[in-house]
């Protein structure tokens, strides 16, 4: 069942009504038992099922990214010791050096050498290259003590950083178990749902859009918006409209599925512009800007939480993952609460 008409991306962003839903084909269901729950019951609470499996999801995400993220500044710092370790072996081969010619040379203090030298110049030349030997010999036993000591940060910087992994680990896992717990429960829900009934719920999904989606429209929401999309917009719209009707994964950014702001990411990222892995990332750190300057390309930030995220389009529609057990596809860029407007391409 369309929400809305394909948009048409060379033109402006003049929205379409939206289109209503079909009458339902199967006859009405029987009447419930007494004190059973209605078929609109249980699409709400699979529907908040998958909503607290969307929050974990994003905090998996982020806890994942962090997680690459320390793992790569470890080895950084690992390549840091080593190369510090490298330096200390040199800079003790250059100081033995000096150890050594100093040995050669007699080790005499400069006033016996003067009372032996019959030469005062020859002398004088000489203590001028011991001062310069000196200072020389010093500023390597200085440089040496500096490499010892960033060893020394390096070592507690890399423990820290453990530290931050592992707690990072322990908070993914920790998503990860909520996620499958939530899906798990949402997927024992519809599996006691008879064909009819399942087909009847995906019906009352579409109808909860529309209708969200027409309450939007009648607040004059669309009325001003009229930007007109970048090239990067554009190709970052062709790239996530290219993946509608690919399954949504948790925790996926694709080929073949992605989550919801796995989709965003690398539509992004297909544009030649690397932005935040997770929505509440994409809210954080990208540019807010008003709703009436909206552009396609341009990321809708959804719920107060921001645990979801669709990619704006033109004619009041959006691309995004939905949730586990639907695909890729287009909605009405008002058919969820939003909570703000980001621009990866300010």
């Amino acid at each position: 069942m369309a929400i809305l008409t394909a948009p048409g991306l060379a033109t402006g962003l003049a929205h379409a009504a939206p289109v209503a839903p079909a009458a339902p084909a199967a006859p009405a269901a029987p009447l419930p038992e007494p004190g059973a729950k209605s078929l609109e019951q249980v699409r709400k609470e699979i529907e908040e099922l998958y909503r607290q499996a969307g929050t974990a999801t994003d905090a998996y995400n982020l806890a994942e990214a962090e997680t690459k993220a320390q793992s790569d500044k470890i080895v950084e710092i690992a390549n840091l010791i080593v190369a510090g370790k490298e330096k200390i072996a040199t800079l003790k081969n250059r100081a033995g050096a000096a150890a050594r010619a100093q040995y050669r040379s007699g080790g005499l203090p400069p006033g016996a050498r003067l009372a032996l030298s019959d030469d005062p110049n020859e002398f004088l030349d000489g203590a001028g290259r011991l001062r310069q030997g000196e200072k020389a010999t010093s500023g390597l036993i200085s440089e040496l003590d500096r490499t010892q000591q960033d060893l020394v940060d390096y070592a507690q910087e890399a423990n820290e950083r453990w530290a931050t992994l592992e707690a990072n680990r322990v908070k993914q896992e920790g998503a990860r178990k909520q996620i499958e717990e939530k899906i798990k429960a949402a997927e024992g829900l519809e599996s006691k749902l008879e064909a009819e009934e399942k087909a009847k719920l995906i019906q009352l999904e579409h109808e909860a859009q529309y209708k969200a989606q027409t309450a939007w429209l009648s607040t004059g929401a669309m009325k001003d918006v009229k930007g007109s999309a970048t090239d990067a917009g554009k190709r970052a719209v062709q790239f996530a409209t290219a993946q509608i009707g690919k399954p949504y994964r948790w925790g996926a950014t694709g080929p073949g599925s992605f989550d919801c702001s796995g989709l965003t990411s690398q539509a992004w990222l297909a544009a030649g512009r690397g932005i935040p892995r997770t929505s509440q990332e994409q809210l954080r750190l990208l540019p807010k800007v008003a709703l009436k300057d909206m552009r396609p390309g341009d990321l809708i930030i959804y719920f107060d939480d921001a645990t979801h995220v669709g990619m704006y389009v033109g004619d009041g529609a959006m691309v995004h993952a939905p949730r586990p057990g639907r695909d890729v596809t287009m909605a009405g860029a008002g058919s969820m609460p939003i909570k703000a407007v980001v621009r990866p391409d300010a």
